[in-house]
């Protein structure tokens, strides 16, 4: 058996930013038995190579097979281990409030065991934590911490149990984000029904086709409205409101200032290119 393990212990301030990583490690080998315990943080622990088990709260025992990830939730009793042939894993500890914005995104599952793609991407994450804690210094947290939050968007991407039509799915979003559609129109463009748009969509890490439409006619509004010269009824049309009252109310409950106000906090002169926004987005 060979393992390297490194514990952080993070202050306040760090605490404070919403993400603390708590400990990183990698082991491999005929491992023993984990649990079962409970842990008042998260891990993620990748198994990269090798076979296991994680029992399930009936008893039953999962089968776990690289590469994959099993989720160690806080507060929920776990036990797990490889077979005799023993694993490799890598293992992240974390913790802190913003956790609780990433299960609602869709990254932090439900599920205990999920299947992997490729595990390439994670591990090399995993390993930039690691070289951080080795090398120590002032911002070891603080570099630990964004690597977490780059940890959890990989293990989503890489994800083999969710609906592979996620992406084709935002792509079609994105260019007809702009057009007067309803969210139920947009689901019959992708050959979907509303449910199956909403699960595509969630497979990618959004909150659902209408939240994300959302997202992308208010970044071309502000876009529009922080560098152009078009009047605030004029941006609205071009976003996909007809009435330009109904937009200004809505630009100003989600962004928290009226379209007027951030033109005029934004101004910046002429018009850049346009970023990822497309050329169209549904009804709100």
């Amino acid at each position: 058996m060979q393992r390297w393990w490194h514990y952080l212990t993070p202050g306040p301030a760090q605490l404070a930013t919403g993400l603390a990583c708590l400990g990183v490690g990698m082991q491999r080998g005929p491992l023993p038995v984990v649990g079962p315990r409970t842990l008042d943080r998260w891990v993620a622990v990748v198994v990269t190579a090798g076979r296991g088990w994680y029992a399930v709260p009936d008893g039953s025992r999962r089968p776990v097979a690289a590469p994959a990830v099993v989720w160690l939730r806080p507060g929920v009793p776990h036990h797990y281990a490889p077979d005799a042939g023993g694993w490799s894993e890598s293992f992240v500890d974390f913790t802190g409030p913003a956790l609780a914005g990433y299960a609602e995104l869709g990254l932090l599952p439900d599920e205990a065991v999920v299947p992997l793609i490729a595990a390439d991407r994670a591990q090399r994450v995993i390993a930039r934590i690691a070289g951080a804690c080795r090398r120590g210094g002032p911002l070891v947290d603080t570099e630990a911490a964004a690597a977490v939050h780059e940890l959890l968007v990989e293990l989503h991407r890489q994800r083999a149990d969710l609906d592979p039509r996620g992406g084709t799915v935002l792509e079609a979003l994105r260019r007809d984000a702009f057009l007067p559609l309803p969210v139920a129109e947009h689901a019959r463009r992708a050959g979907l029904t509303v449910a199956g748009l909403r699960r595509a969509v969630r497979a990618v890490g959004e909150t659902g086709p209408k939240e994300y439409l959302l997202a992308v006619r208010l970044s071309e509004a502000k876009l529009l409205l922080a560098a152009g010269e078009l009047p605030v009824a004029a941006v609205a049309r071009r976003v996909g409101y007809e009435d330009p009252a109904y937009f200004t109310r809505l630009f100003t409950r989600r962004v928290g200032v009226a379209p007027s106000v951030f033109r005029e906090r934004e101004q910046r002169g002429e018009l850049p290119p346009r970023g990822s926004a497309g050329a169209g987005a549904a009804t709100d």
